[in-house]
């Protein structure tokens, strides 16, 4: 197992590649209270399962808040977003056959410092591996 990722505030832990299995991918989140992606979307499925905590998620323009045991699925192209509610939380992330979540992740620990984001930097990141951030 690969040492976690700092992306922007949660730690993520590959467990499982895309390209290892060579069609799904696993991972392991932990986040502080308030921080998560914004809204944004890509071309793989992806489903969530809440460990630890409430997570209000935003789907497709809806909002859920989503407790421990919940399973979110998000269909490709769907806009969607969480945040850690009160006291953090943790999730496993399930990401479909070509999803280039892991890379993504693992770019964004590299290239972005820990802190305040350089956006331009971060978008830059984002569209390489074939995330859209909603505006």
């Amino acid at each position: 197992m690969s040492p976690p990722c700092n992306v922007i505030g949660t730690q993520v832990t590959v467990l499982a590649s895309n390209a290892a299995t060579q069609s799904y991918g696993i991972t392991w989140q932990q986040g502080a209270e308030g921080t998560g992606p914004p809204p944004h979307s890509h071309d793989w499925d992806e489903a969530f399962y809440v460990l630890k905590g409430e997570v209000p998620f935003l789907c497709d323009g809806k909002t859920y808040a989503c407790n421990v045991a919940t399973l979110v699925h998000v269909p490709r192209g769907t806009v969607h977003g969480f945040r850690y509610g009160s006291g953090g939380g943790q999730m496993l992330e399930i990401t479909g056959a070509g999803a280039l979540a892991a890379q993504m992740f693992r770019a964004i620990d590299k290239e972005i410092p820990s802190g305040s984001p350089d956006l331009p930097k971060l978008l830059d990141v984002l569209t390489r591996n074939g995330v859209t951030v909603a505006v």
